[in-house]
C-alpha cells in the first residue's frame, strides 16, 4: 500500500440497477455514506452504466457481459487500487490485490432447490472464492456467520459481523389511504418456497374477515397462481416504494414465515413503521426482531401462525416497541461497520 491516501474501489453495479431487491439496496445506501464515514480514503465507485440520483459519484466503466469478471479488474487495477470492496456481486478472479465482500445469506445451500442448477452451481463458485482470496469477510447476521463457519468451513474470527440497516423513521408520507382490501395481513418478498406464503395463506383464512396481501416479484409462478386462486389472498407483484409505503401503513400486521432469512428486511421496515409483526423462529430473524417480534417455532403450522396474528393484531405496544427495536439497525451504523472492517483488512 502506498503512503499516500489509500485508494478503494468499490464494486457499485448493483446501485444502479433498475430492479431494485435487498442487495441494491444495500449498496446504495453504503456507497452514499463511505465517503462521509472515511474522508481519508480515495474511494472509486465502479459500474457498468451511468446514473442519476443514487447520491454518489460512479465512475462509469461499459462493458456487455461478465462486468464483474472482466471490466472491474481491469478498472480497479488502472485505478491502482489499495483494496476492493465488493458489497453484494462476486469478487473477479482476475483481481489478484486485497478484496473484502460481504456475504448476505447462503439460502442456496439452505434451501438449493429452490435455485436453478446453474443459479446454484454458481452461487457455490463465487462464494468458496470469496471464502479462498478474502483474509476476512462480512456477514450481515450471526446466522450467517454461523452457516459460513457450518457450510465453507471458515474460521470465525474470519469473519466479521455488520447487520444491515434499514431501521430509520420512514420519511413523512401523505395520509395513508384505503388500499380497498383492509383488513388484512402484509407479506413483503419475492414469491417463492422459502418464503412461505402457502403458510401466511392458510394461516389467514382462519381468521375472520382479514386477508392476505403479498407484495414481491414472481419467482415461482406456479406458486403464485395458487395464491391468487384464493380470493383470500391478494397477489400484487413488484411494486415501487410509494405503494409499499400504503401498504405498511394500512395493514393490520405483518407476517415473516420465511423458512430462512439471511437478514430480513421485512420485518425491520414493519418494525420502523410500529406494525405488529409474527415471524418465524429461526435463522437471523430473532436477530432482528428481538422481544418487539411475535415468534412461531413452526412457520409453517398454520394453526400457530393464525393464534401469533390474532394476538398480534390487537397489540398497541408495537407502534413503540418496533421504532425503539428497528433504530439499532441504521445504515450510518452499517457504514461505520464496514469501514472499520476495510480498515483491518489494509492493516
Amino acid at each position: 500500500m502506498s503512503d499516500a491516501r489509500p485508494r478503494i474501489a468499490v464494486d457499485a453495479n448493483p446501485a444502479v440497477r433498475e430492479v431494485t431487491t435487498g442487495t441494491e439496496v444495500y449498496t446504495r445506501e453504503l456507497c452514499r455514506r463511505l465517503g462521509t464515514v472515511a474522508p481519508d480514503f480515495d474511494w472509486t465507485f465502479f459500474a457498468g452504466r451511468p446514473s442519476t440520483g443514487v447520491g454518489f459519484d460512479v465512475t462509469v466503466a461499459p462493458f456487455r457481459r461478465l462486468w464483474s469478471q472482466v471490466r472491474l479488474p481491469i478498472a480497479v487495477t488502472a485505478a491502482h487500487a489499495d483494496l476492493l470492496f465488493v458489497p453484494a456481486h462476486s469478487i473477479p478472479l482476475a483481481w489478484r490485490g486485497r478484496v473484502l465482500t460481504v456475504v448476505h445469506d447462503l439460502a442456496f445451500e439452505r434451501y438449493p432447490d429452490a435455485y436453478p442448477a446453474t443459479e446454484r452451481l454458481f452461487l457455490q463458485a463465487t462464494t468458496r472464492l470469496a471464502v479462498r482470496r478474502c483474509p476476512l469477510l462480512i456477514a450481515v447476521s450471526e446466522a450467517t456467520k454461523a452457516d459460513l463457519v457450518e457450510r465453507y468451513s471458515v474460521a470465525p474470527e474470519r469473519v466479521r459481523v455488520v447487520p444491515n440497516g434499514g431501521g430509520e423513521a420512514p420519511a413523512p408520507a401523505a395520509p395513508a389511504q384505503k388500499t380497498g382490501f383492509e383488513p388484512y395481513v402484509l407479506q413483503v418478498g419475492r414469491i417463492e418456497r422459502r418464503k412461505n406464503q402457502v403458510a401466511s395463506l392458510a394461516a389467514v383464512e382462519r381468521l375472520d374477515g382479514v386477508r392476505l396481501v403479498v407484495a414481491g416479484p414472481e419467482r415461482d409462478a406456479d406458486l403464485a397462481a395458487g395464491l391468487r386462486a384464493s380470493p383470500r389472498c391478494v397477489v400484487l407483484g413488484r411494486v415501487g416504494r410509494p405503494t409499499l409505503e400504503q401498504l405498511y401503513a394500512c395493514a393490520s400486521a405483518v407476517v415473516v414465515p420465511s423458512l430462512y432469512e439471511g437478514f430480513g428486511f421485512p420485518v425491520l421496515e414493519a418494525l420502523a413503521r410500529g406494525k405488529p409483526v409474527v415471524a418465524a423462529r429461526n435463522s437471523s430473524l430473532p436477530e432482528i426482531g428481538g422481544d418487539a417480534v411475535s415468534y412461531v417455532d413452526d412457520p409453517s403450522d398454520a394453526e400457530a401462525l393464525a393464534a401469533a396474528l390474532r394476538t398480534a393484531m390487537d397489540d398497541r405496544s408495537a407502534a413503540t416497541k418496533g421504532p425503539q427495536r428497528a433504530r439499532q439497525f441504521t445504515w450510518d451504523r452499517c457504514a461505520n461497520g464496514v469501514v472499520a472492517v476495510i480498515r483491518e483488512a489494509l492493516a
